[in-house]
Formats: C-alpha cells, sequence, structure tokens
C-alpha cells in the first residue's frame, strides 16, 4: 500500500515528542529565556547524495538526522528544546521504512530532551529527502570567529573514522548489528560528544568552536577565516583526518595548555593547530624548511563528480 499524506502526518502526530500539537499551520516557539540568545540550525540530507538507502538502515539514518544538527547547536553552546521535520518521499519508501524511522527518531528525540514543532511532507518521484531545523538557547554563543592569536586547537574525537566508514560501504562492507564495525558506525551512527559544547561555552578562556563535519581542513579554515587569522596545522595529522567529514567533533580554540583542559573536562583531547598573525594562506604546515598552504581537503556540497 502506497503512502498517503494524511497516513505519514498521522503518524508523526502519533509517535514524534510534541507531535499531538500540530494542528494548526505554524508551530510556536518558546519564550527565550532571560540571558540567552535563540539559535537555530538546519540540515538537508539527500539520497545518493549524504547517503544510500540499500546501506544506511532507517533506524540509524533517523539518529544521523537529529544528531547531526545537535551536533551544530552544541559547539555553539546551544541546548536543544525543539525541531522541525521535512520529508520528502520516493515510491520506494514503504509504511514498514517509514514506522522504524519514526520510531527511531521519536527515541531519539526523548533521549535528547527535544520535541517536533511543525514540518513538512512531500512526494517525488524517486529517492528520499530528509530535512531537519533545529532549535536551541545559548547562554554563552561560542561563535567561530573569536579565534585569537597563539590559541591552541584541539578537537574531543580523532577525525577520520567516517571516511574510512564510508570507504568500506563504498567497497560493499554493510551495517550488521551483531558485529559492529567502528568506523562503519563512525559514518552512520555518529555519536558527538554532546555536552561539551555547553561546558566549552562555560570556560572563557575557550574562544571559538565549529562543529566538525565537511573535514578538518574546510572547518578549520572556517575558524581561520572567520577569525582573520591564519592556523598552523599539527604536522603529524595523517591524510584522513586532514580530509575526512562527518566526525562530529568539538573543534575550539583556547589559550589554556592541553593538560590543564583535560584536567578541567576530566577527558583526552587531540592537538590540530594553533592560531597565528595572518599568513600567505588560512592555513599553513610546516614542511621541514619552512610554512607552505595547506590545500581546502574537505567536502564539496556542489561537486558532482
Amino acid at each position: 500500500m502506497s503512502l498517503t499524506e494524511t497516513g505519514v502526518l498521522a503518524r508523526i502526530r502519533e509517535l514524534l515528542p510534541g507531535g499531538g500539537s500540530l494542528l494548526d499551520d505554524c508551530g510556536a516557539l518558546s519564550t527565550v529565556p532571560t540571558g540567552h540568545t535563540l539559535l537555530v540550525t538546519t540540515d538537508l540530507m539527500e539520497s545518493d547524495q549524504h547517503f544510500c538507502l540499500d546501506w544506511h538502515p532507517p533506524d540509524l539514518l533517523a539518529r544521523k538526522l537529529l544528531t547531526v544538527n545537535l551536533s551544530d547547536l552544541d559547539a555553539s553552546g546551544a541546548q536543544p528544546f525543539a525541531f522541525t521535520l521535512t520529508l520528502a518521499l520516493g515510491p520506494e519508501i514503504n509504511e514498514p521504512w517509514l514506522d522504524t524511522f519514526l520510531e527511531s527518531l521519536a527515541l531519539a528525540s526523548r533521549q535528547a530532551g527535544v520535541q517536533v514543532l511543525g514540518g513538512d511532507t512531500v512526494g517525488r518521484p524517486s529517492g528520499l529527502g530528509l530535512g531537519l531545523t533545529a532549535f536551541g538557547f545559548a547562554a554563552r554563543w561560542l561563535r567561530r570567529d573569536g579565534l585569537r592569536p597563539g590559541d591552541w586547537i584541539f578537537v574531543d574525537q580523532r577525525p577520520g573514522a567516517s571516511l574510512r566508514g564510508l570507504r568500506k560501504l563504498q567497497a560493499g562492507q554493510r551495517w550488521d548489528p551483531t558485529r559492529p564495525d567502528p568506523d562503519l558506525e563512525a559514518h552512520l551512527d555518529p555519536k558527538p560528544n554532546l555536552g561539551l559544547g555547553l561546558r566549552l561555552a562555560a570556560m572563557l578562556e575557550v574562544h571559538a568552536c565549529i562543529d566538525l563535519s565537511d573535514g578538518l581542513s574546510r572547518d578549520l579554515r572556517n575558524l581561520a577565516e572567520a577569525s582573520r587569522l591564519s592556523i598552523l596545522v599539527d604536522p603529524d595529522l595523517d591524510a584522513d583526518a586532514l580530509r575526512g567529514g562527518e566526525d562530529y567533533a568539538r573543534c575550539f580554540g583556547t589559550d589554556l595548555p592541553k593538560s590543564e583542559l583535560e584536567k578541567r573536562l576530566g577527558q583526552a583531547l587531540i592537538p590540530v593547530g594553533r592560531a597565528v598573525a595572518p599568513g600567505s594562506a588560512p592555513l599553513l604546515v610546516y614542511d621541514g624548511s619552512g610554512t607552505r598552504a595547506l590545500p581546502d581537503l574537505g567536502f564539496d556540497h556542489f561537486a558532482h563528480d
């Protein structure tokens, strides 16, 4: 039996936290707490561009859709509270697939303490399009443009695992929940250190932060350009760490030394660079005799090859 718009909406209202209130054309945002900033982030995920239906189980895809948005909010120092959901469904999507997707999204939403405020549904000739917009409150908006010369730059997870997982999927390996592969899990079901961003935002010695999603070389460049500085990249980083995307780590700049940070946060950190005065390029690497520009190796959303 093919899906209908009324049937899809009924399942959303039934399953998702806050779904029972979706009775009007619009949803209402909560009142912004005193001294906080309302932050919003959105992500689109398209089949055959960001994922493949034959290798991404619906329950993992639902969690990833929510997680990548919560990761953006967390890296900005925000506590999430709600989201909107957009579904563009091709004929490949049947009722059992959609139920599994929505049930997983509902569970992930409850675990994160967020609820649905609204959204839209539409049919399409083929494939699947997903859109989620998430909202959060930040007592201190931890932006990417606050980096200072001399700041050390750290990440809380070693980048590159998601890229290795993608390569394995492209080579024909598939997710087996009875024998979980850590690289596949990093790509299909990322688990960012949510909550760390709020702790970083509470530390005034942390000056800038970005969610590591498009690859370390791209996101370090974003930090450098937003802060109008250059970053001297750690020479020990391998090619996968520099190129890989969808790592969803906190990538942040601070003048605190590594030992002090790790003591305060209670976890290991990985140094990836240091902010320096503006140089010949946003990213620089020392090659043994001097510095040279490091190219942008990150994912290009508009590439078609």
